[in-house]
C-alpha cells in the first residue's frame, strides 16, 4: 500500500491523491466518493471502509467521522488519514481491526472544509474560521487585517511601544509580556499588542480590528437549535445554507446505519460531548450514563479527559453554543456524538485540572514561564519567536514575535503529530465495536404435517448498545424497529403469521455495571418470531431481518 507520512499536513491535491491511491489499491475494503462540492468547487471526499466481502456497508452498523471543518485545524485531517491507514494495513493482523471491518463500517470525511484548509496551508497563510465565502458582507470593512507581512510563512504578533500600552516585559525573561499593573504609573517600557497585518484606511491615529471578511463558522450551521446572526455570530443565513454542511447532513441522513459520530477539531486535548446549550439534567438518564461510561473509556485510551460543553467549555459563562454538529447528531439523529479537540500545550508542560477556557483568559505567569521553557528545550525555540524589528508600512518601527500559534498551539508541531493522534484510532474502533449488532440466535424449521412447517426465528442483539442506540432516538422517532420479512417458495401459503412483521427494539449490555443493583436480567436482548406455512412443493424459504442501526441478516432454508 502507498506509504503515507503522518508528520506533515497535506494540501488538497496531495490529500486527493492519497485517497484515490487507496481506492485503487484496496477496493475490497476502501471506496471513495464525493458527497458534494465546496464553495470554491472542490470535491468533499467521503471514504467508506469495511470488508465488502462479508456484506455491503449499508447492511452493517456504521460510525461517522468528520474532520477539518475549521480551516486551521488541519490535525483532524491527518488523524482521519491515520485511522484509515490503520484500518487498511492492520486488517488481518490486529484482531479488533479485523473484527470491526468484517462486521461494521466506517464513514470518514477527512476534510470537510477543503477551501479554508488551503488558505491555512498556503506558503503565505491566511487564517479564517471556516468557509471562504464572504459573510455577512461581501466587502472588506476597514481596520487591521491579518497578514504575513514579511513573507516568513507565519502570522505573529506586533508589539508597538506605547506609554499607555497594557503590556510590559517580564523582568526574569523579557521575551515574555505580562499585564501592566492596574495602578502602575506611566514612564516605563510598555507595549500595545496587535496582530501582524496592515490597516485598511488607516487615519494615522485609531486602530480597530476589521471584522473578518470570512465570518462564517460552519460548526454553527447544523439544524439543532440553529440561531441567526444576531444571536450567534457566523451561523449563516439559515441552517445548512453552506454547501459543505448541506453535503454532510445529507450524507448522514442517507446512511441510517450510523450508530456514532466524532468530529475532529483542535485544540485543548479533550473529548467534548453535548449538550452545548443544556445542562446534564436535560438528558435521558440512560443516555447520560452511557455517555459517561464511553467517556471514561475515551480517557483511558487517549489520555484526554471527557467533558460536557455546557458545564466545562463555554466561551463565556452566560453564552451557549448553538447549531453544532455533535448536538445535532445526538439530539436529532439520536447517536452518541463527540467533538475531539486534539492537542494541548498546557498538558505538554504538565498542567492538570485547569479550566479549559478560563485558563486562556487568565493564568499564573508561572505557567507562561513553563511554556517558554518547553519552547526552548523541546521545540528548539521555534514555537515562541523572539521579538525582532520590522518597519511597518503604516506604523513605522514595530517588533514581530510571540507565539507562532499555527505551529504549536492550533496544531501540534509536525514532529509530534503522529504520537498525538495515534491513540484516537483505537477509540474510534472501540466506539464502533460497542454498537448494536443483530444476529440470528436460532432458526428452527419443523414439519407439523404433510407439506406444513412451523418456523421459529430468534434474533438477538450481541452489541453493548441497544438497537436504538439512544433513548433520544426513540423520543425523536429517529429509528425504526426491527423488521422481519419472509419470501415464500413458489406455491407456498401462510397459515399463521404475516410476511412482514415488526419486532421492536432489543436491549444491549450497557447498563449491566453492578452485581448489587438489578441483576434480574431476563432476555430483553432477544426476540422471537413464528410462522406456520404450507409448502406442498417444498422450495427455498428466505428470511430477512433488518434494523437500520443493528444490521441486516439473511437466511435461506430448503423445505423438503
Amino acid at each position: 500500500m502507498s506509504p503515507v507520512r503522518f508528520d506533515k499536513f497535506y494540501k488538497y491535491d496531495e490529500l486527493t491523491s492519497i485517497l484515490k491511491a487507496w481506492a485503487g489499491e484496496q477496493p475490497d475494503r476502501f471506496k471513495l466518493a464525493s458527497i458534494g462540492k465546496s464553495f470554491e468547487g472542490r470535491d468533499i471526499w467521503l471514504a467508506t471502509v469495511t470488508n465488502f466481502a462479508t456484506s455491503p456497508d449499508t447492511d452493517k452498523p456504521a460510525f461517522f467521522i468528520e474532520a477539518n471543518i475549521h480551516a486551521t485545524e488541519v490535525t483532524g485531517c491527518t488523524a482521519a488519514l491515520h485511522l484509515i491507514d490503520k484500518l487498511l494495513t492492520q486488517y488481518g493482523v490486529d484482531e479488533k481491526v479485523t473484527r470491526v471491518l468484517d462486521t461494521r463500517a466506517f464513514y470518514i470525511i477527512p476534510r470537510l472544509n477543503p477551501d479554508g484548509a488551503e488558505l491555512a496551508l498556503a506558503d503565505r497563510p491566511r487564517f479564517i474560521r471556516s468557509s471562504v465565502r464572504p459573510y455577512p458582507r461581501t466587502d472588506q470593512q476597514d481596520g487591521l487585517i491579518e497578514e504575513d507581512l514579511d513573507g516568513d510563512g507565519r502570522i505573529l504578533l506586533m508589539r508597538v511601544c506605547d506609554p499607555n500600552g497594557a503590556w510590559k516585559p517580564y523582568p526574569e525573561d523579557p521575551r515574555l509580556l505580562i499585564p501592566r499593573e492596574p495602578d502602575e504609573a506611566s514612564g516605563g517600557e510598555f507595549y500595545r499588542l496587535l496582530t501582524e497585518g496592515t490597516i485598511q484606511n488607516y487615519d494615522g491615529v485609531t486602530i480597530k480590528t476589521a471584522p473578518s471578511l470570512h465570518g462564517l463558522d460552519l460548526n454553527r450551521q447544523y439544524p439543532m437549535e440553529w440561531a441567526p446572526e444576531g444571536d450567534q455570530h457566523g451561523a449563516g443565513p439559515y441552517p445548512t445554507s453552506e454547501p459543505e454542511i448541506r453535503a454532510e447532513v445529507q450524507a448522514v441522513i442517507d446512511r441510517p446505519n450510523i450508530t456514532g459520530y466524532i468530529a475532529y477539531h483542535t485544540f485543548s486535548g479533550v473529548h467534548l460531548r453535548p449538550y452545548s446549550g443544556h445542562p446534564d439534567d436535560d438528558f435521558p438518564n440512560a443516555d447520560l450514563r452511557a455517555y459517561k461510561t464511553i467517556g471514561e473509556r475515551a480517557t483511558k485510551i487517549t489520555g484526554y479527559p471527557a467533558k460536557s460543553v455546557f458545564h466545562d467549555f463555554k466561551y463565556e459563562p452566560k453564552q451557549v453554543i448553538r447549531g453544532g454538529s455533535d448536538d445535532w447528531m445526538y439530539d436529532h439523529v439520536g447517536v452518541y456524538a463527540w467533538t475531539t479537540e486534539f492537542w494541548s500545550p498546557q498538558q505538554q508542560i504538565g498542567l492538570k485540572d485547569y479550566h479549559l477556557i478560563e485558563w486562556i483568559r487568565d493564568h499564573p505567569v508561572e505557567d507562561d514561564l513553563k511554556l517558554l521553557k518547553w519552547n526552548d528545550e523541546v521545540l528548539n525555540r521555534k514555537g515562541y519567536v523572539d521579538w525582532y524589528p520590522f518597519e511597518h508600512p503604516q506604523l513605522g518601527p514595530v517588533e514581530l514575535g510571540g507565539w507562532d500559534f499555527m505551529y504549536c498551539w492550533t496544531n501540534p508541531p509536525a514532529e509530534f503529530l503522529e504520537k498525538e493522534i495515534a491513540p484516537h484510532g483505537d477509540f474510534a474502533i472501540f466506539h464502533l465495536l460497542i454498537s448494536p449488532k443483530m444476529e440470528v440466535h436460532s432458526l428452527d424449521v419443523k414439519p407439523v404435517g404433510e407439506g406444513v412447517y412451523h418456523i421459529r426465528l430468534v434474533l438477538c442483539n450481541t452489541g453493548w448498545l441497544p438497537t436504538n442506540v439512544t433513548q433520544k432516538a426513540l423520543d425523536r422517532k429517529a429509528v425504526r424497529p426491527i423488521e422481519v420479512e419472509l419470501t415464500l417458495p413458489e406455491g407456498a401459503t401462510l397459515i399463521n403469521g404475516e410476511k412482514k412483521i415488526e419486532c421492536g427494539q432489543l436491549e444491549g449490555r450497557f447498563q449491566k455495571r453492578s452485581l448489587i443493583w438489578s441483576t434480574d436480567e431476563g432476555t430483553p436482548d432477544r426476540v422471537k418470531a413464528e410462522w406456520v406455512i404450507a409448502a406442498p412443493n417444498g422450495g427455498a424459504l428466505k428470511l430477512e431481518a433488518r434494523h437500520a442501526r443493528a444490521g441486516t441478516v439473511r437466511r435461506e432454508v430448503e423445505l423438503k
